[in-house]
């Protein structure tokens, strides 16, 4: 496995390899991480990982110095996953400073209000500036075939796929199942945040997305019903009402346009996002019926 930390390394080496999938990660890989990875490897002959936690995505009081960068034990995992390449650039090689085209370029943003104006982007401003900014440079630096992204974050998934087709990008935009825990909750980097009580509380969640993907299945297609039902079991703490939790937002969205819908007659995605303590966590489910 080849390490790159520099845009020249990492161009280099990937014109040593022909079809080449990536999987662009902010790194503490898990799980979730390692399912792209083996879809990735199904997709190309050779895989490529990014690990690079953008600070363009973050907000002013999000938690981008403390976001875990358990950077030998990520380079291990890739290893055993028989990663190819791993692209980790430093912060001052994506974002250059100094030179006044360096300055400006700092400021070239894509942006598809359409789809980023409501859930994450209603509650992050400029949050999908920073993802498409930043997936611009790693696509064109790499240049895959392919490139791997997980449902979880079904909103950044729609989102960088509209940008590959606006601008013409020949990359296959592959859509990888959400991993979970044995118990339902979705993998996520932030999850190793959570104290005992707080990931007890969390697991409501995941809980009262499966209820209402239930009710679905029953037939209910009313999605005010199913919103509903999600947040009764949000604030439904039980013996865990001593662990704050605060709803961001739940939504029934339109799977292509991300608008919302209130009765569901296509592919819709039901989605929540919460803060648990001090940790935020979003997941998902697709009802098609």
């Amino acid at each position: 496995m080849t390490v790159c930390t520099t845009i020249a390394e990492c161009r280099e080496h990937r014109g040593k390899l022909d079809r080449a999938a990536l999987v662009p990660t902010m790194g503490a890989l898990h799980a979730g991480h390692l399912s792209l990875i083996d879809i990735a490897r199904k997709r190309a002959p050779h895989v490529i990982v990014s690990i690079f936690v953008n600070p363009t995505q973050f907000g002013p009081k999000e938690d981008f110095f403390k976001y875990p960068r358990p950077l030998e034990e990520d380079l291990a995992k890739c290893n055993a996953a028989g990663v190819d390449l791993v692209f980790n650039p430093s912060v001052e090689e994506m974002y250059p400073k100094g030179a006044l085209a360096d300055a400006a370029a700092e400021q070239v943003h894509l942006d598809i209000p359409p789809l980023t104006g409501m859930l994450e982007g209603r509650i992050r401003p400029n949050h999908f500036k920073g993802v498409c900014q930043v997936v611009a440079k790693l696509f064109n630096i790499v240049q895959p075939n392919v490139a791997c992204f997980g449902q979880k974050d079904y909103q950044q998934l729609r989102v960088l796929s509209a940008m590959a087709a606006a601008l013409n990008w020949p990359i296959e935009i592959v859509t990888c199942p959400t991993v979970r825990e044995p118990d339902g909750m979705a993998m996520s980097s932030r999850n190793q945040y959570l104290s005992d009580a707080e990931r007890q509380r969390a697991l409501s969640i995941s809980r009262g997305l499966f209820a209402a993907r239930d009710e679905f299945d029953k037939g209910v297609r009313q999605t005010n019903r199913l919103i509903a039902t999600v947040q009764n079991i949000l604030l439904n703490a039980g013996t865990q009402g001593r662990v704050p939790l605060l709803i961001d937002y739940v939504a029934a969205v339109d799977a292509i346009t991300l608008k919302n819908v209130e009765l569901i007659s296509a592919p819709t995605v039901l989605a929540v996002a919460a803060r648990v303590g001090k940790v935020r966590l979003i997941d998902n489910v697709i009802l098609t019926p």
